[in-house]
């Protein structure tokens, strides 16, 4: 063995026996940590070199990874789990299974990449699962399955529709049909929900006329089939719509597969709006009826989570995305969020510290008087409290 691949397996080992803890970033809601859970640098290394001599006698990396992002994310057998999209340095996505003992640190790849059933001789590329433990027993992913546009001349001009597989333990996998929307030409920022609603199958979509631009499509649709296997929706209704001038003002759509709490189902998803350094995207959250997820009951104002410092800096600067959560049985969240399409990081909050922030936080009134009007009434009740505090 080349003695460079043992220095270089020992670099992957010391990032992931390395511990992560809190940082003193604070807003009440969730937790920050000091470093990615996942990079580039904890790919293995027989996944990228040779480690034949006589085949690679300087030891040259010949698959590179250039990035590890948009996990998909479940919690089995005590352990946590993380379906990551892998990008090569050829631009190509494919999925892997990371795994932690805790959550937060100690992230390690498996073996051998995901292998998915090759039946969609047009795709091109797949990427951003959402791994949805649904009450029929089965584990499903719903990923971006991208294909050439057959039908323009336009080398970047692709179709996005949303593929769908199942699984029992992540390893062996079976393809089904995928989605078909009725009202909508592509789909993209799709995920299960993991009840059955008045019988079927429940979906969140992201109704678009094209690949990158939304188009007609208004927000973040709801929608309902009977047979997975063949997934049909006749029918999209928009629960999170697309706002002027707010962080929803460009696209948005589904994160995180919804989680159940005691008072809401708690959905966590990302918004886009345009600015003069391009798109930029942020997290936020909104609150829908355990019994009709369709029903939005709460909406907070503004954005739940953005990028900060280093997070900021990647292939794709300026963005946090999310399609993979996990709530453990004590009520804690672990949110598994990407940094500029580069790496994984993690937040941690509560169910109760979520319901608290999405019931109590005020909506956005959609206009700066009022929003002025708004923060004055805050800063006046605060006034209040501070000077009869000093009265004490």
């Amino acid at each position: 063995m080349h003695k460079q691949y043992y220095i270089e397996k020992e670099k992957v080992d010391r990032l992931v026996a390395r511990k992560n803890q809190k940082t003193q970033w604070y807003n009440g809601i969730y937790d920050r940590y000091e470093y990615p859970v996942l990079t580039r640098e904890f790919a293995p290394v027989h996944w990228r070199y040779d480690l034949d001599e006589k085949t690679n006698p300087n030891f040259q990396e010949r698959l590179g990874i250039n990035a590890v992002m948009n996990s998909g994310a479940i919690k089995l057998n005590g352990k946590y789990y993380l379906v990551v999209r892998v990008e090569g340095n050829d631009r190509k996505s494919f999925f892997a299974v990371a795994e932690s003992d805790s959550g937060i640190d100690g992230f390690h790849f498996w073996d051998y990449p995901v292998v998915l059933p090759d039946t969609c001789p047009e795709e091109t590329n797949v990427y951003d699962m959402r791994l949805t433990q649904h009450e029929d027993g089965w584990i499903y992913g719903v990923f971006c399955s991208e294909s050439k546009d057959p039908d323009n001349s336009d080398l970047s001009a692709a179709v996005a529709e949303a593929g769908i597989v199942r699984t029992k333990d992540l390893k062996t996998w079976e393809r089904l049909d995928n989605l078909k929307t009725l009202q909508s030409p592509q789909q993209r920022n799709v995920c299960l929900h993991p009840e059955f609603v008045d019988g079927k199958y429940a979906f969140y979509t992201r109704p678009m006329d094209g690949f990158i631009e939304t188009g007609s499509g208004g927000g973040i649709g709801f929608g309902l089939c009977k047979d997975i296997c063949h997934a049909v929706i006749d029918d999209e209704k928009i629960i999170s719509r697309r706002i002027y001038h707010t962080i929803t003002e460009a696209k948005n759509g589904a994160g995180a597969v919804p989680i159940r709490g005691k008072k809401c189902w708690i959905n966590i998803a990302h918004g886009v709006r345009n600015t003069a350094a391009g798109l930029r995207y942020v997290l936020y959250a909104f609150a829908t009826d355990l019994k009709d997820p369709s029903k939005v009951l709460a909406q907070p104002s503004g954005v739940f989570l953005v990028p900060f410092g280093e997070e900021r800096v990647g292939d794709v600067s300026n963005v946090v995305f999310t399609n993979g959560a996990i709530a453990d049985d004590d009520g804690t969240i672990y949110i598994y969020y990407a940094s500029c399409d580069t790496r994984m990081h993690v937040a941690t909050t509560t169910i109760d510290k979520m319901e608290d922030y999405l019931f109590n936080t005020p909506e956005d009134p959609k206009r700066s008087p009022d929003c002025v009007k708004q923060r004055c009434e805050l800063i006046t009740k605060n006034l209040e409290i501070l000077k009869e505090e000093k009265q004490v």
